[in-house]
């Protein structure tokens, strides 16, 4: 798991709660009290507690037999490699396109599956990148790396409590499915709510040729 804020509280604690054995959980900020409203997995005592190990102390408490290792850092290209590496399913609950680029340029480059989500104001969204399949977008597909766009952040911008908490609550969803092998996941299909109108639409996506992230990349046997 990238970020424990507002995507990444309901995120972990349906893991510990479904009995995932190990989670690691990666967040290089602090609690902060207007956090609050939307970050569930934190509370008022632990305002200046690393956000990580905040999550991880209500994750245990649920589920005690939870291993969890909360990392209170900021996780560049090549400590994500290694993280990346060890993982069965990532997850990105971060806030920014930088850190969405690195993690998913570690997810292809290790032929990891990776559930992103993203809230802002009231819209969200959310798919599954697995280029496990050929045929499957990375993140970069469907925004490139060198393309310009808006950044806006909770934190700046705001956003409807409720809809962290519906993505997170789909992450989840989507993560445990890929572990348990169960169903079929949103690889090739993005999921963009409205919460105004709390209305779901759904694109198709295909793997870009001129990709430069996955574009012509293998999958190791």
């Amino acid at each position: 798991m990238v970020g424990a804020g507002g995507l990444g509280s309901p995120v972990a604690l349906y893991l510990a709660t479904a009995g995932v054995g190990t989670i690691t959980i990666v967040d290089g900020d602090t609690v902060d009290i207007t956090n609050l409203q939307r970050q569930i997995a934190h509370n008022l005592s632990r305002v200046g507690n690393p956000k990580a190990s905040s999550a991880a102390q209500t994750m245990r408490a649920i589920n005690p037999d939870v291993r969890v290792h909360a990392l209170h850092e900021r996780a560049d290209a090549a400590r994500l490699d290694t993280l990346v590496a060890a993982a069965d399913v990532v997850i990105d609950c971060s806030d920014n396109f930088a850190t969405r680029h690195a993690v998913n340029a570690a997810c292809v480059a290790h032929a990891k599956p990776l559930v992103s989500g993203a809230a802002i104001g009231f819209d969200g969204q959310l798919s599954v990148y697995d280029t496990r399949d050929p045929v499957r977008p990375c993140y970069a597909c469907l925004f490139p790396p060198d393309a310009v766009f808006e950044e806006a952040r909770c934190a700046t911008m705001g956003v409807f409590a409720p809809l962290v908490g519906i993505v997170g609550s789909m992450q989840a969803a989507e993560a445990l499915k890929l572990l348990a092998g169960v169903g079929s996941s949103l690889a090739g299909r993005l999921q963009m709510l409205d919460a105004r109108a709390m209305e779901w639409t759904e694109i198709t996506m295909a793997r870009a040729p001129g990709c430069p992230v996955c574009a012509g990349r293998v999958t190791p046997a």
